[in-house]
């Protein structure tokens, strides 16, 4: 039987929106601005540094990958300090299967830059993407992850795109890198010593959480939740907040409007997401929201995600190594 933790790892899923290449020459500089996605970035051949959000540079060697699961802003150079040229303002083209070939001045193989754009099925402000680093680097959890190794060899392989049909293998490599980097934070980096994710490990709460986030448009009352947890209704309740710092109907209602931000991103008419979460008008949805969310729901949503690339591969669930 799985734990809490493992079960919302099988509900956690992500999908490719942009894939792309670049070869630059030396020097380089390559902004990439904060995004609702996160971003993924493998180095096969030459030397790169990434600056961090915080600031601070990571040396990258070929054979390395990075993932910014927040997608926060950051910096691509062949060394620090360069001044960055927008990933926006470069002209690209399409290679093949739906990956995009970023036009470099003066491009040269010896440097050569896998990138994505993934998106999970989660909101960004969701408790297990805010515990997480802002970068997770690859020669962090190889020891760890046996699995990584070989990814990598793979990508490194089919990263000239000569083959047929290299690009959507080299994308769906970068799908399940992502998912496996993801799981061995979660299982070997994470600690789990206090907060959310002491929660999650409690034997009693955890299955609380699981069952929230598994279902979270579902109307959770504080009866369902004793039952889940087997407990009266005051017990279940102290126990909860004690484990997790807020009462089970506030965290409920925090994951509700994380549901309605994500359908909202995904283009979804306000008046159905307001159905869809069981609110007689979308008056009293839009009041909820905002209260919770600190934005309108007009301001959430987005009109609809065209790529730049091909259309999206197909989801990669975070547990498909397993």
């Amino acid at each position: 039987m799985h734990d809490p933790l493992t079960e919302m790892l099988r509900g956690l899923r992500l999908d490719g929106v942009e894939y792309g290449r670049c070869q630059p020459s030396h020097p380089f500089a390559t902004g990439f601005p904060a995004k609702e996605e996160a971003h993924f970035h493998f180095l096969a051949m030459g030397h790169a540094f990434l600056q961090a959000p915080d600031g601070h540079w990571i040396e990258m060697q070929a054979g390395d990958a990075v993932l910014l699961p927040r997608g926060d802003a950051h910096v691509l150079a062949s060394e620090p300090g360069l001044p960055p040229v927008p990933v926006g303002a470069m002209p690209r083209k399409t290679v093949c299967d739906g990956i995009i070939d970023l036009q470099c001045p003066c491009a040269e193989k010896r440097n050569t830059l896998f990138f994505a754009e993934m998106r999970f099925n989660i909101d960004k402000r969701h408790p297990l993407l805010q515990m997480m680093p802002a970068v997770i680097e690859t020669r962090d959890l190889a020891a760890s992850e046996p699995t990584i190794p070989p990814l990598l060899d793979a990508m490194m392989r089919e990263v000239d795109m000569d083959r047929v049909g290299a690009g959507g293998i080299l994308a769906r490599l970068a799908d399940v890198l992502t998912a496996t980097l993801i799981r061995t934070w979660v299982e070997h980096g994470c600690g789990d010593s206090s907060g959310w994710l002491a929660a999650v490990r409690h034997p009693d709460v955890g299955r609380v959480l699981a069952a929230i986030h598994l279902n979270p448009a579902h109307d959770w009352s504080v009866e369902a939740l004793a039952r889940e947890m087997g407990a009266s209704r005051s017990g279940f309740a102290q126990r909860f907040a004690d484990a997790v710092g807020e009462t089970p109907a506030r965290y409920v209602a925090r994951m509700r409007m994380q549901q309605a931000h994500q359908w909202l991103r995904d283009g979804q008419r306000v008046a159905l997401v307001a159905e869809r979460l069981g609110y007689e008008s979308e008056a009293s949805f839009s009041r909820a929201f905002k209260r919770i969310v600190g934005t309108s729901p007009s301001q959430a949503r987005s009109p609809g995600r065209a790529s730049l690339a091909a259309a999206p591969l197909a989801a990669t669930p975070l547990a498909a190594a397993e």
